[in-house]
């Protein structure tokens, strides 16, 4: 028996290939299905199941491709509805694989049709489930993201999901493994650990929601407590998961067109496009074109596009680094953005040598902001979270979160110079470029971010642990 995850960090996302006498099992693909495909092959194994533990709100799974080039079933736990071809397994049903067998566990709560998948060994014993978005490593699925396909509140889907975490998983032995679908970062939980796989005997100990005294009531207060608002793509990508998309190939044929400064200047008036800017935030605020938002690919970038940009409809014109045209269509395919319709050839470097109009974002080092924001009292704007933001922050920072940065525009200066910065760089170059598509172009962005200013020595607030603001 062979077991491996397949894990996405920039999504923070865990697909799973199991193999035994021949035979594979592929459980919640990614939209991309080469890689599964190359590794049965490698194995000289036939892909027999394509498990879905529930209809996906992050990414888009790429069951219907895989099902497609394989000919293997698409297997949902109770409830599903699915508008094409699959098998709505019952609760208990077995599905045998090689010498292993898989237990459909139905563990509705996250969302209704939820489904762990119980890997029992040759000799019948369980040896590993496949939660899904039912148990986390640290935490559990939020239950607010299926309250209005289920007809239910986000306190009646808690106490489902209570209910089948007591009945079905934690009843299993302590030594089964534990290969949840996301890990740290992901917007399914609140509090994952940073973790990938670990034994359900030690998630008994350390995670919150599956302590022995706990009530239903107290399960259902702490699990909905906190929940941040989940990003407008997430309903686009389970209609996706649930109705159906384009071949990949297709949308990475269509993005990966090379188009001349002109002939991309014209697209983007002709389509309505955004043009997404996907370099270092260093090379974007060197140079960039006039209105581009940037999001680049060394950050977490296909999340950021989903809870930005939102509707996965809206056309997209890429400026990439050279050879990075696939990889960054690829990543937004991956959460459902598929109207990628080219990339400007050369790069930002044929843009400026076409003689075409650019603009930049003004950065200054921390080391230079004490003088500076002394005359700009009140005008340091803190786009991190907001916990980042109550655990320490800079003295009289206002706190703007990027995810809702929208939501703060009457706050930002409309002439006066105002100051905007993350952690790092990255966020706040993304708030910079939204920022300055909005006509704000009287700001700067801090250089280093948080960490520079407070190794530069500006004054920051006492610290608080994150364990009392919320995470």
């Amino acid at each position: 028996m062979k077991i491996e995850q397949i894990y996405t960090g920039c999504l923070a996302q865990g697909a799973y290939y199991i193999e035994s006498e021949g035979e594979a099992a592929i459980i919640d693909p990614l939209r991309e299905v080469g890689p599964y495909l190359r590794r049965a092959k490698s194995d000289k194994a036939e892909i027999k199941y394509i498990f879905e533990t529930h209809f996906h709100a992050d990414f888009v799974s790429g069951h219907l491709t895989l099902s497609r080039e394989t000919g293997a079933p698409i297997i949902y736990g109770p409830l599903a509805n699915p508008s094409f071809d699959a098998v709505i397994a019952k609760d208990g049903q077995v599905f045998r694989l090689g010498k292993v067998a898989f237990e459909v566990l139905h563990t509705p709560g996250h969302t209704m049709e939820s489904t762990t998948y119980l890997l029992r060994d040759p000799e019948g014993k369980p040896h590993a489930i496949f939660s899904g978005d039912t148990l986390f490593l640290g935490d559990v699925g939020r239950p607010d993201l299926a309250q209005k396909a289920a007809d239910l509140t986000q306190e009646e889907l808690a106490g489902t999901l209570y209910d089948s975490l007591r009945n079905k998983i934690m009843p299993l032995p302590d030594e089964v493994i534990v290969y949840p679908a996301h890990g740290a970062g992901s917007a399914c939980g609140k509090n994952m650990m940073k973790d990938t796989v670990d034994t359900l005997g030690n998630q008994k100990k350390v995670n919150y929601a599956l302590r022995a005294d706990m009530t239903r009531e107290e399960f259902i207060a702490e699990v909905t407590e906190g929940l941040a608002p989940p990003p407008d793509y997430f309903p686009l990508n389970v209609k996706m998961n649930r109705e159906g998309y384009e071949d990949f190939d297709q949308v990475l044929a269509r993005g990966t067109r090379a188009l001349e400064p002109d002939a991309f200047e014209a697209a983007a008036e002709e389509t309505g496009a955004i043009v997404l800017d996907v370099r270092h935030q260093e090379d974007f605020a060197r140079g960039h074109i006039p209105r581009s938002i940037f999001i680049g690919l060394n950050g977490d970038f296909a999340p950021w596009v989903g809870a930005l940009v939102a509707d996965v409809e809206q056309p997209i014109l890429l400026v990439t680094p050279e050879g990075k045209e696939e990889e960054a269509v690829t990543r937004l395919s991956r959460v459902g953005f598929d109207k990628t319709v080219g990339y400007l050839k050369g790069g930002f470097t044929a843009w400026e040598s076409a003689g075409k109009e650019i603009d930049q974002v003004r950065t200054r080092p921390a080391s230079r902001m004490e003088s500076e924001m002394a005359e700009q009292p009140g005008r340091v704007f803190d786009v991190r979270k907001e916990s980042e933001y109550e655990a320490e922050h800079l003295e009289g920072a206002q706190n703007t979160p990027l995810a809702r940065i929208n939501d703060f525009l009457q706050e930002f200066p409309q002439e006066e110079a105002f100051y905007v910065h993350c952690a790092g760089g990255y966020r706040s170059m993304i708030a910079a470029s939204i920022l300055k598509s909005r006509g704000y172009h009287n700001l700067t962005d801090i250089g280093g971010g948080f960490k520079a200013m407070k190794e530069s020595g500006l004054p920051v607030t006492a610290f608080r642990c994150p364990s009392q603001t919320g995470e």
